[in-house]
């Protein structure tokens, strides 16, 4: 039976997500495994800081039209993740699922 990790990815599937930049972490334990069990489908960018997730998913996002994803854990790494939603306002991207968005948990 599916949990809340599998269902989360197999939505990003079917939104064509195929790579997702972030910082493992204790809180997002499952969300790891569930990504680990579609790594043929979905690959995993491993970064040493939040806010590089975030600037990478934003550049994803521009340079192929395609939605860009960022992952963190709770507390100051999502925290860290709000650098992406000021640099989406400095160069006008949609803070919609349809160009660009970010995971918190």
């Amino acid at each position: 039976m599916p949990n809340a990790s599998d269902v989360l990815v197999e939505r990003l599937l079917a939104w064509d997500v195929d790579t997702i930049f972030g910082l493992p972490g204790d809180g997002i334990n499952g969300v790891f495994e569930a990504l680990r069990k579609q790594q043929d489908k979905i690959r995993f960018i491993h970064v040493r800081h939040e806010e590089a997730a975030a600037f990478m998913a934003c550049a994803y996002a521009k340079f192929t039209g395609r939605l860009g994803v960022c992952i963190s854990t709770s507390g100051p790494g999502g925290i860290h993740l709000l650098m992406d939603f000021t640099t989406r306002r400095w160069i006008m991207l949609p803070s919609s699922p349809s160009r660009a968005c970010s995971i918190a948990t």
